[in-house]
């Protein structure tokens, strides 16, 4: 199983076993309140049928407190094991009680005189392990009647129906347990599928936009040098460098694709100034220097590669500040163009170029030495300096071809290309 698909996996178990943990006490709680109103509801109705059939909706007669005593009696026995039934003003006009009744009057909180205008009840779970409910219905001769009296009635659960309301509610909530986990289970191909039809409609339009980014920079490279492997060498070298110096991420990709595109503004260079074989005038200096203005205007606004203009537009500026084109100095410049410049310069005095034959790796070195803590940031200079060395002969005698696929393996570590 790939790495993603076993995150996946964990984190989907992991959000299924909470939403199972906290919806199963939920539905065991619903299911047992449900059974309780239940309960609760016939045994009010009953009592409404009773008292109505008794004439004991109306209580401020002469009869009231003979009425009241009848019905009273007749709701305990069967349905409660306390009846009580009191008049308008909360004044108790009769009660029955049970045997049972009295040994658990006891056991029940007092309460004050009824004041309530809605049907409700209580749910009391009483030492011993027993189970009562016990409601209160408010009397009207009418529904939006005014009140007339109150009837209060206590009722024990026996054993077997207790037993059933929590095994209902056991049933109720270990079917919404495995419904989450059934959920969960279900859900896991769906996202794989989902993430994967993402990632490789994503991977395309990444792929897409670095062989554009090769292409532009290999079609640049081409105007002063005979390959476009420069842009290769180049790219590679300051990313080997920017990973010894804990470079990962966006700084990374931005690091290459600058890289790639940091003479893009050469395009606009006049071909007698580009390939002029000798030293550069100073109105062509002008000319050439203007190449790092043309660069940024032709990656910005570019979306995913507006991050190349940190090296595309700062890869002449010199540690001392004598570099162009804002004359910036220290950190001021970009770590990116900082280490790129560092690269660019050794695969400049490395490489054969129209006008130039390579220059030996120690004299090479001796030279970007010489510019240390001038040109070149001396931090990025001494971790280039470790590493030259090995990353000089890994590119020696290597084509364009092999060049790119050392490219390769470095973008696809960076740009979570898929192999």
């Amino acid at each position: 199983m790939k790495t993603f698909q076993r995150k996946t996996a964990g984190r989907i178990a992991a959000v299924t076993l909470v939403m199972a943990a906290c919806a199963s006490p939920l539905a065991w709680r619903v299911s047992r309140e449900n059974a309780e109103q239940q309960v609760v509801a016939f045994a009010q109705e009953e009592s409404r049928r009773v008292l109505a059939g008794q004439g004991s909706v109306r209580l401020d007669g002469p009869q009231a407190a003979t009425q009241a005593r009848q019905a009273a009696q007749l709701l305990t026995g069967g349905l409660f094991e306390i009846a009580e039934i009191y008049g308008a003003d909360g004044s108790k006009l009769a009660e029955s009680v049970t045997p049972t009744g009295h040994a658990l009057e006891q056991r029940l909180p007092r309460h004050g005189a009824p004041r309530y205008t809605q049907s409700s009840y209580e749910s009391l779970e009483l030492p011993g392990g027993e189970w009562a409910l016990r409601v209160f219905v408010p009397l009207r001769e009418t529904p939006a009647g005014a009140i007339t009296g109150y009837f209060e009635g206590v009722r024990t659960i026996p054993g077997w129906q207790h037993q059933q309301i929590l095994s209902d509610a056991f049933i109720a909530s270990l079917m919404v347990c495995l419904a989450s986990l059934v959920c969960g289970a279900v859900i896991y191909p769906v996202v794989v599928h989902l993430v994967k039809e993402n990632e490789h409609k994503a991977q395309q339009v990444l792929d897409s936009h670095i062989a554009m980014m090769e292409a532009l920079g290999r079609a640049i490279a081409k105007r002063d040098s005979d390959t476009g492997a420069h842009n290769y060498r180049v790219a590679w070298l300051a990313a080997s460098v920017a990973e010894a110096l804990g470079l990962r991420g966006a700084a990374m990709q931005s690091l290459i694709a600058g890289s790639f595109l940091h003479d893009a503004g050469k395009i606009g260079i006049p071909d007698a100034i580009l390939l002029k074989p000798g030293r550069l005038d100073d109105a062509e200096m002008t000319t050439m220097r203007t190449h790092v203005a043309l660069g940024e205007d032709i990656v910005t606004g570019a979306g995913w590669l507006d991050g190349a203009r940190d090296v595309v537009g700062n890869h002449h500026e010199k540690w001392d500040g004598s570099g162009y084109p804002h004359g910036l100095a220290g950190d001021a410049i970009p770590l990116s163009a900082r280490i790129f410049a560092i690269a660019d310069v050794f695969d400049a005095l490395s490489s054969r170029r129209p006008y130039k034959e390579p220059l030996p790796f120690a004299q090479v070195m001796a030279i970007l030495q010489d510019g240390r803590g001038s040109h070149f940031d001396p931090a990025a200079l001494d971790t280039f300096t470790q590493l030259a060395p090995a990353l000089h002969r890994q590119l020696q005698g290597l084509d364009e071809a092999a060049t790119r696929t050392l490219m390769t393996d470095m973008v696809r570590r960076h740009f979570d290309i898929l192999v």
